[in-house]
């Protein structure tokens, strides 16, 4: 904590700041919210994204209830919602590998920045995900 109460990583810099978390690349952490129809799907998707180092970790929470309008219509459907801790530079290639694996036609793929994170959480997030 700086004497201003910053937060700050263990080299000075303002925790939030992209070089806090990513000084070579200018990486920053997002949060990638992701919903799927039922478990089974939720956990090919966390596992797919572990593997392929897309994320460092991911929740998975559910049955949640979404109401959502689709095709002119409002529907009311169970689905299970994924929180995939990873990198902004690795968004693009996350994307590609959920459309592969997910069911719907227009998933929900909705990356989130965050703007402060413990320093040692967001350096360990770094070190375990990847450009793909």
């Amino acid at each position: 904590m700086s004497a201003a109460g910053t937060p700050v990583g263990g080299d000075g810099t303002p925790v939030g700041d992209p070089a806090a978390t990513g000084p070579e690349t200018g990486d920053h952490l997002v949060e990638v919210r992701i919903t799927a129809p039922d478990e089974r799907t939720t956990e090919r998707l966390a596992r797919t994204l572990l593997e392929q180092q897309l994320a460092a970790c991911v929740q998975a929470m559910g049955p949640i209830a979404s109401l959502y309008s689709w095709q002119g219509e409002v529907h009311r459907d169970a689905e299970w919602l994924l929180l995939a801790k990873t990198v902004a530079s690795a968004f693009p290639r996350l994307c590609e590998v959920v459309q592969e694996v997910h069911p719907y036609d227009v998933p929900e793929i909705l990356a989130v920045p965050v703007s402060h994170a413990l320093p040692p959480y967001g350096e360990w997030v770094m070190r375990h995900t990847r450009e793909a």
